[in-house]
Formats: structure tokens, C-alpha cells, sequence
């Protein structure tokens, strides 16, 4: 048995070795007794393609000015619908891999409903959204929350030859006989080009079609859907048979069904087209691709109703914070600055997209490096068409692509294509709504 010596001794030899080995564990690997720096927080945004090219430069720069906040950017899909897909995906699996997401202004009520966001006015604090055009207001609040913070300005636009006209057209109609004079004198092989896709493209169309022969998309009301559809108007039918004799009359040309906005604006760049409807991001790619009509160019809102004014269809894409979202004050400082009105900037000078705050549309410097502000502006002011302010928005608009590119191709006529939308839509709406789907009596007349 050991002595009172030898405990004492081992006792003693245990207290140091824990006291060394405290000491270790307080001093860093290096030898440095100085205290480790925190990890840096990092914000993962997900964005389509597009977008990560653009804002590829501006993200580093920020990363390197803010070391304790990183944005990691993860690239989405290119068009709309798929990046939708790929969010909506991971946000029903419970566990998004995301803080932020870059949205299409369409997708905002659907997005709530599911209850996918976090309100942002507690994080961002004021009116922010007092500050900017009203037509980049739309879309971004409902319920008495801010849901969305928008990054663009984008509406459609018409895009028209200066050297082939004094003035852009006033109605559809004056748009057709000018492009079929055009064409019948040999200046130009097509008249009018615009997308005809199977995909959101083609929904902004027919919207900004139907807004000009007088008629509505979508009347807002009560119950789960907020509203309802009136694709069989009177007037929205005249929209899908304007666009169906456009092609029919060799105005568009037939391979307008499979155009998307790169398509059409290839075509129109090429100096084979009068007119071209595409966004503001289209301007500067002309300008910068060196071709035929290069300086000849004109851009104005689109033509609309007679006696009315359009600001074309409301493109904005923004960013919103997701619910779950581990460190949300950050990212509320991500969207901060993404969305602020240095970033909007460059992103106008370096890649043509629209702004969204009043003080840039003010800007002389930014007037006189980009002409495009002054109609975009006009248009922001007259009121863009906004989609349907709907959670279903997204089978609405599937089903009327469906249907008007089927009638581009030739697959039914514009009254049967505009019926057909219509009782689809007649039937989700009442699904959502949880009552019984009117008989083909209940389509709109």
C-alpha cells in the first residue's frame, strides 16, 4: 500500500498535468496566445444563371470588404419556371440549403401562402419601398407585410427600327400595317417578332395583348384564389386571334411558337425584323453586338387599349428571406445591400437592367451613359401590368401557355384556345376554393 508521501506526490503530479493541459488547450495552434478569430457568417443566395454572371463581380468585391459576412451565390437554372422548381423542391423537403432567393415578382403569393418567407419591414425597418417607382412597389407586400425587396425595374418594352419610321405605333393595329408595309416593300423580312414559347415568355404576351384590346387576364375578389380568370372575354379572345393572324398573314414568323426573348432578339438584331417586344436588358445587347441596326434603334412602352396607357407586363425579379433562415438578421443586410442603389447602378451601366429607385431614374450621369432610363421610367409611372396576384398563378399560367402556343401552331383556333383556358382555369380556381366548378355556362362571356 502506498505511503502519505507518495499520494501527496502523485496528487501533486496530477494538478499540474491538469494545469498543463489547460494551458495548451487556452493557446492556439501557432504558439499565439491571442483569441481565435470567429468564423464569418456565410449567406447562401439562389439566383438564376443570369443573375450570377451579372452580380459575380459585385459579390467578390463585397466578400473582400466584409470578412465577417460572406455571400455564397448558388447558380440556378436559367429560365423561370426551372429555378421555381428547383426552390420549391428543396422549401417542401422542410430544409431549403438557402437564406435567400431570387424571385420572379410572379411567385410572391404563392410563396407566402405556403408560408416559404419571413416578413422583412422588422428586419429592414422604414418604407423602403416609399423610395422607389411606383410601378417597382407592385408585388412585394401583401397582408401588411413586405415580403420581397425588388432588384429590377424590368417591364416589356417595344423595341422598333428608327430608320424604317419616324415614331413608334399607338395601337396593334397601326403595329400591323406598318410592319406589313414594310415587309411588302422588301425593307424587312419579318414584321414582328415577340416569344411564343411554351413558358412564361409567352403569359407576359398575352397579357400585354389582352390588356390592349381592352380586356383583363384576371379580376381580383374573394376567397383562396383572390379572384377570378375572363380568358373568355370578348376582348381577350380578340388578343389570341391578333397574335394567331400575325402569324398567319407571315407578319411573325411561323418559328415565333418556339421563340423565347434570346430568340427574338437575335432575329430583330440581325436587321430582319421592324419591331421586337423583350425587356430592358435587350437594349444594351444590341447596342454592344456590333450588327446591322446598331444606332437605329428605338424603344418605347408597349402599345396598349385605345384611349389608355400601358407600362407592359411587370418583370421585376427580388430577394426574399426563407423561413428558417439560421441567421436572418445577415441576410436582411444581404438584401440590404444587393438591392440598394449602388449595386442597382453598376447593375445598370455593366448589364442594362432596370432600377427600381427614383433617385437613379434622376440621375444625369446614369441619363447620359444609358438613354433606355427615360422610357422605363415612363413605364413604371404608367402602371405595369401585374400577372395575377394569386397562389394558384403558376397552374393559371401554365395552362394559358398551353393553350395560346397550341393555337400558334396551329392546334385550335383562338376561340377554342381562350374557351379551353378559360374552363381549365374555371376549374382550378373552384378546386382551390373548395366549391363545386361551374358547368361550361360559368365561363366568362
Amino acid at each position: 500500500m502506498p505511503g502519505p508521501l507518495a499520494s501527496r506526490s502523485r496528487r501533486s503530479l496530477t494538478l499540474l498535468a491538469s494545469l498543463l493541459l489547460s494551458l495548451l488547450l487556452a493557446v492556439p495552434l501557432g504558439g499565439s496566445r491571442a483569441a481565435s478569430p470567429s468564423a464569418p457568417v456565410t449567406v447562401r443566395v439562389l439566383m438564376p444563371s443570369p443573375f450570377v454572371d451579372a452580380t459575380a463581380p459585385l459579390v467578390a468585391a463585397f466578400n473582400r470588404e466584409h470578412p465577417d459576412l460572406q455571400i455564397a451565390v448558388d447558380r440556378g437554372p436559367l429560365d423561370t419556371e426551372s429555378i421555381s422548381d428547383l426552390a420549391t423542391g428543396s422549401l417542401l423537403l422542410g430544409s431549403a440549403p438557402y437564406d435567400l432567393l431570387m424571385m420572379d415578382v410572379s411567385w410572391t403569393a404563392r410563396y407566402v401562402a405556403a408560408g416559404w418567407l419571413e416578413p422583412l419591414e422588422g428586419l429592414l425597418g422604414g418604407d423602403l419601398l416609399a423610395a422607389m417607382e411606383p410601378g417597382a412597389r407592385l408585388g412585394n407586400a401583401f397582408g401588411g407585410h413586405l415580403w420581397r425587396m425588388p432588384l429590377t425595374g424590368d417591364t416589356g418594352l417595344l423595341y422598333w427600327r428608327t430608320d424604317l419610321m419616324e415614331r413608334p405605333p399607338r395601337s396593334t393595329e397601326e403595329l400591323e400595317r406598318i410592319a406589313a408595309r414594310l415587309q411588302a416593300e422588301g425593307r424587312v423580312r419579318w414584321g414582328y417578332v415577340w416569344q411564343g414559347r411554351q413558358y412564361e415568355g409567352l403569359s407576359c404576351v398575352m397579357l400585354e395583348a389582352i390588356h390592349a384590346f381592352g380586356g383583363r387576364w384576371w379580376e381580383p375578389g374573394a376567397g383562396r384564389a383572390g379572384g377570378s380568370t375572363a380568358l373568355a372575354s370578348p376582348a381577350a379572345i380578340a388578343a389570341a386571334s391578333w397574335l394567331e393572324s400575325l402569324v398567319q398573314r407571315g407578319i411573325s414568323p411561323a418559328a415565333v411558337a418556339d421563340f423565347a426573348e434570346n430568340e427574338a432578339l437575335q432575329l430583330f438584331a440581325a436587321g430582319d425584323a421592324a419591331f421586337l417586344r423583350n425587356w430592358p436588358y435587350a437594349w444594351r445587347e444590341i447596342e454592344k453586338g456590333g450588327g446591322p441596326v446598331v444606332g437605329k434603334v428605338g424603344v418605347s412602352t408597349v402599345v396598349s387599349a385605345p384611349g389608355e396607357r400601358s407600362g407592359g407586363t411587370l418583370g421585376t425579379w427580388g430577394l426574399s428571406l426563407l423561413h428558417g433562415s439560421p441567421h436572418p438578421q445577415q441576410a436582411a443586410e444581404v438584401i440590404r445591400w444587393f438591392t440598394g442603389p449602388e449595386t442597382q447602378k453598376a447593375l445598370v451601366l455593366d448589364q442594362g437592367y432596370a432600377p427600381t429607385w427614383a433617385s437613379l431614374y434622376a440621375d444625369a450621369d446614369l441619363q447620359r451613359r444609358h438613354p433606355l432610363l427615360a422610357v422605363q421610367r415612363q413605364a413604371l409611372e404608367q402602371g405595369p401590368l401585374v400577372r395575377p396576384l394569386t397562389p394558384l398563378y403558376a397552374q393559371l399560367s401554365d395552362l394559358l401557355q398551353r393553350r395560346v402556343n397550341g393555337m400558334l401552331s396551329g392546334a385550335a383556333t383562338a376561340g377554342d384556345a381562350m374557351r379551353a383556358a378559360q374552363d381549365g382555369s374555371v376549374v382550378l380556381v373552384a378546386s382551390a376554393s373548395g366549391t363545386p366548378a361551374p358547368g361550361r355556362g360559368g365561363r366568362v362571356k
